[in-house]
């Protein structure tokens, strides 16, 4: 039997999200905007991890993985502004040791789309003070629990965040605005880099370990809907610099984007990156939507009239794992270090769910052939949950989670690759995805 090997200090494991799994995030937007019936369903108890974390951890345990990446939720830590919560600290703390005491090494995220409300009163992501209250909630976590923790992800997705809250205006704070969409990048990317270098000094002060610090970048591949149009290809390659370089470009080389769309040198931002997370899913097709803003970048067109795309998950979204391998490559431009930090499907098909994670291991160990430093893969995610705006039926979990009961169920892809995680080989019998 042929096989391919990883190397042994490689990381295998998921991931998960505070308010997606813990359950009773009150104090946070996106619990208000449950409330007022704007998502799908309503979060509530999700699936009492906040209470039920060593139960879940003992599962991963089981399934061979030797890391997790979690999220630590701001608003429990500063429910009301510079009102701390000692127990709140206590509690993530217990979830560090109970990840370590099961070998499974911590990854660790500051920011997971959800903000406390008294910063959403303030303005949330759009006020310039939002980089001094997050410099200052990260400097209260690293103070406390910062020696337990290696790797560290300040934002999940921020330009998924940007999209949903301030250009589709599905998320909160539900505003449809590109020049205030503009103000919150420049925030996002100058709280990063001032998270950075507290994790970073914190750590020397203390004589810690050096950490590894970086953010989790939604890698989207952008194809145009018609390669024969010049227009469409335009908006194609704008569409990508800006969601797929925007943020590394910054954070390596100090150039900020600034309101009114222009460059400016800015030294704080400057090499503020340790490694990169990927968070991969689909590709998108785009058509041109006008020379203005912001229709330069496009419109994601309908996979209806494309013969050559690859199935779809349930959420409609295109199963292309060759995206990951051109991915990786566009990422390495900028000479970082890998973590695939979420990569997975959503399907009531389990029988599907295997061979995509095989699919895209593939595409990881080429990429690792050719060079490339990938630390590794965290599937996304280790149980079923609350998937944003479209609730609880999406189900991407390797553990099925009977949200009635909260009862979990391993399911069969999540022992297929348990073996993985647990020899660190992968067969190569059996068909081979279309390579990019």
């Amino acid at each position: 039997m042929s096989v391919i090997r990883f190397p042994k200090n490689f990381l295998w494991g998921s991931a998960t999200s505070a308010h997606q799994v813990e359950g009773g995030n009150t104090m946070n937007d996106w619990w208000e905007w449950e409330e007022k019936g704007k998502a799908a369903d309503k979060s509530g108890e999700a699936c009492q991890h906040y209470s039920r974390f060593q139960e879940d951890f003992d599962i991963a345990k089981e399934l061979h993985h030797n890391a997790h990446r979690f999220s630590i939720e701001w608003s429990r830590i500063e429910p009301e502004e510079g009102q701390w919560s000692h127990s709140t600290l206590l509690h993530y703390r217990e979830v560090l040791q109970t990840l370590r005491a099961r070998g499974l090494e911590p990854v660790v995220t500051l920011h997971h789309f959800t903000n406390p409300r008294w910063l959403s009163r303030q303005g949330g992501w759009e006020s310039p003070t939002v980089i001094e209250r997050f410099s200052r909630y990260v400097r209260y976590v690293v103070d406390f629990m910062g020696n337990d923790i290696r790797y560290w992800i300040t934002l999940n997705e921020p330009l998924v965040y940007v999209y949903q809250g301030y250009i589709a205006g599905v998320w909160p704070p539900g505003v449809k605005s590109f020049e205030k969409a503009i103000r919150v990048i420049r925030n996002q990317l100058l709280a990063h880099a001032h998270a950075y270098r507290i994790i970073h000094a914190v750590a020397k002060q203390n004589l810690w370990p050096i950490p590894a610090v970086g953010f989790a970048k939604n890698m989207i591949l952008f194809s145009p809907c018609s390669t024969r149009s010049l227009a469409d290809r335009l908006s194609t390659w704008i569409r990508h610099t800006f969601f797929n370089r925007l943020y590394l470009r910054t954070l390596t080389s100090g150039r900020l984007l600034y309101p009114g769309i222009f460059f400016e040198k800015h030294p704080v931002t400057e090499k503020t990156l340790d490694f990169v997370g990927i968070n991969y899913y689909t590709r998108d097709f785009v058509h041109f939507g006008g020379m203005t803003l912001p229709e330069i970048f496009g419109n994601i067109c309908s996979l209806e009239h494309h013969v050559s795309i690859g199935p779809r998950n349930d959420l409609g979204w295109e199963i292309y794992p060759g995206g990951l391998y051109q991915a990786i490559r566009e990422i390495y431009r900028f000479r970082l270090p890998i973590l695939v930090t979420e990569n997975g499907l959503c399907t009531n098909r389990d029988e599907e769910r295997w061979p995509f994670i095989r699919a895209h291991l593939l595409q990881v160990h080429r990429a690792m052939e050719e060079g490339i430093p990938i630390w590794g893969y965290l599937y996304w995610s280790l149980l079923d949950n609350f998937e944003w705006a479209e609730g609880f039926k999406p189900r991407f979990g390797l553990v099925e989670v009977d949200y009635k009961t909260q009862r979990r169920t391993i399911r069969s892809s999540a022992k297929r690759f348990a073996e993985v995680c647990r020899t660190g080989q992968l067969s190569l019998d059996g068909p081979e995805p279309p390579r990019a």
